[in-house]
């Protein structure tokens, strides 16, 4: 699959979570930072959208410990959550 039809997919996935605070966080996540993504970022997304949403949110607030496979600089952007914007 193309790049482009990747990034359609993931936007997708990203934005339609199933919690509105999980779409913010990791739509958000996503919408920011992945036009800078190398493959390798995006299969770190793509597979750390397959955990769940629980889990994600979790792991970017400190109240659950980061397991060693999703440490780095990917998920340490991911906790600073200055991407978040919530509409008004």
């Amino acid at each position: 699959m193309d790049r482009a039809t990747r990034l359609k997919r993931l936007k997708f996935r990203a934005w339609h979570r199933g919690t509105k605070e999980a779409d913010f966080m990791i739509g958000g996540y996503f919408d920011t930072l992945s036009p800078d993504w190398d493959e390798a970022q995006l299969a770190w997304f793509e597979a750390l959208i397959e955990e769940q949403d629980v889990d994600i949110m979790g792991w970017a607030i400190g109240t659950i410990p980061v397991p060693e496979r999703w440490r780095g600089p990917m998920m340490e952007r991911l906790r600073r959550l200055d991407f978040v914007t919530i509409p008004r």
